[in-house]
């Protein structure tokens, strides 16, 4: 089921990940607020990535020749006003946040500004995710 990606910008909607759709018993959708998961996220071995030391997500410039076109092809939707997949967030080896899919999506909506974002989980990270549900 299509979803807004927030209600603070009249950004892409956000449709099922079809990782989710083909596995629907085992994940479920829940809303983030993207601060309290980026909080977690930045403890991820993968976030150097895309966060610069202080936290804060590197522009297109800054990113690595790897990373910059998966930022590219978002920021290019978002124009186009197409839908994205629904990123597919879990919870990692060292209890943080880990983006399993959608990395790109999830961290570009971010740094246009949105506070809230619907995911998918699967179902047996539900009770860890409760700190990060809006």
């Amino acid at each position: 089921m299509p979803a807004p990606a927030s209600t603070e910008q009249n950004l892409p909607t956000l449709i099922d990940n079809p990782v989710a759709v083909n596995r629907a018993d085992h994940y479920i959708e829940i809303t983030v607020d993207t601060a309290k998961v980026m909080k977690s996220w930045r403890e991820s071995l993968f976030s150097f990535e895309w966060l610069l030391p202080d936290g804060r997500i590197k522009s297109p410039a800054e990113l690595s020749d790897t990373e910059r076109p998966r930022r590219e092809v978002v920021e290019a939707a978002i124009t186009a006003q197409k839908p994205l997949e629904k990123p597919i967030l879990g919870i990692g080896m060292m209890d943080n946040v880990e983006i399993g899919s959608g990395r790109a999506t999830f961290l570009t909506l971010v740094a246009h500004g949105i506070k809230t974002i619907p995911v998918h989980i699967p179902r047996s990270n539900e009770a860890d995710f409760k700190k990060f549900r809006v």
